[in-house]
């Protein structure tokens, strides 16, 4: 329930024309001072995703400035600059850890981390994506250019799809018995 301020962080990105992402990081506070006390604490403090809880959770905000210009008749979308904020949000012990905890901990949230960065890579791809598709968009006979909106939207729900399902191909292999965040449980509460 309790967050820590958001840690806001520029993404530089190759081939983006003048614009970057930004990551936050927030916490979720949780309680325990064995491994298996925080797992605990994080199944009933995570937060919500579908039926249960996660351990963490990647969200993103996605809004656009879109340069639409009549030309010849016809619209051209000129520019398409997107406004990015991606959210990881991590669970994190309220108090100090046992040192032997500490250890086992830092190794389980720097995985979960990376597995969540991995979801940040996926949204930032399918929104240079959205970028390549938008700009140029040319539809003729559009003085007012609603014909290019409408065509730019019509374009854009295979992306949405795509990003859906490269996210769920993921974490089905990453969650799934021997994949990489299962091992990284395993460790917290076996103290491995």
């Amino acid at each position: 329930m309790a967050l820590a301020a958001a840690l806001l962080l520029p993404v530089p990105t190759a081939g983006q024309a003048g614009w970057r992402a930004v990551e936050r990081v927030e916490t979720y506070a949780i309680s325990g001072k064995t491994g298996i006390a925080l797992y605990r604490s994080i199944g009933e403090n995570g937060p919500k995703a579908g039926i249960g809880r996660a351990i963490a959770y990647t969200d993103y905000k996605l809004t656009w400035r879109r340069d639409y210009r009549p030309q010849g008749g016809g619209c051209v979308l000129a520019a398409a600059r997107p406004n990015l904020v991606i959210t990881y949000r991590l669970p994190k012990p309220a108090g100090d850890l046992p040192a032997a905890t500490r250890r086992l901990w830092e190794r389980f949230i720097d995985g979960v981390e990376k597995h969540e960065r991995v979801h940040g890579e996926i949204i930032l791809d399918i929104t240079k994506k959205i970028e390549a598709l938008s700009v140029g968009l040319t539809v003729a006979d559009d003085p007012d250019c609603t014909k290019t909106r409408a065509e730019l939207q019509r374009r854009l729900p295979p992306l949405a799809e795509e990003l859906k399902r490269r996210s769920r191909e993921f974490d089905r292999v990453e969650l799934s018995e021997g994949g990489n965040v299962h091992q990284l449980v395993l460790g917290l509460v076996n103290g491995e």
